[in-house]
């Protein structure tokens, strides 16, 4: 089934992003059976909130494919989208949607709220939990792995002032 192996693509971009110390979230845009765009969480790697793998991902299929409209395009991503990736979405008119993990403290797309049921002007299908137990249990590891480097550094204390 092409979902599960551009699903697959995703996870390869998301354990990338691990790999660099970024949350695990991989994306890829797939039009008439080929990838058009790819991209992967980069926010503490170029200090820019806005690099989403989504965005990342949308950014690279317009550049390839010369236009913003991406009406054929399917986007794959490990993590259900965040409401700035679900407008991205909308945005870019991108019919369909396919997520591995949903996201219960963020997710846009039916978790905490479901942006593509208001009323704009465009409402993409979404199919859930694709590669869901291999996409959760990337974040799960990195955030376990995450507290435990934390709990391992010193913890900085302001200085006393004698007096």
């Amino acid at each position: 089934m092409e979902d599960l192996k551009f699903m697959d693509e995703a996870l390869a971009l998301a354990r990338q992003s691990a790999a660099e110390g970024e949350v695990p979230v991989g994306c890829v845009i797939v039009r008439r059976g080929q990838i058009v765009g790819r991209g992967r969480n980069r926010r503490e790697q170029v200090r820019n909130a806005l690099s989403h793998a989504e965005v990342e991902a949308i950014n690279d299929a317009c550049r390839n494919l010369g236009g913003w409209r991406l009406w054929e395009c399917t986007l794959y991503v490990t993590l259900e989208p965040c409401p700035m990736c679900a407008g991205a979405i909308v945005n870019a008119r991108i019919p369909r949607v396919v997520f591995g993990a949903s996201d219960s403290k963020c997710g846009a797309c039916g978790s905490v709220c479901d942006i593509f049921s208001m009323d704009f002007n465009h409402h993409p299908k979404v199919e859930r939990g694709i590669r869901e137990e291999e996409a959760g249990e990337l974040m799960t590891e990195f955030f376990q792995n995450l507290r435990v480097t934390l709990r391992s550094r010193p913890k900085w204390k302001k200085p006393t002032e004698n007096r």
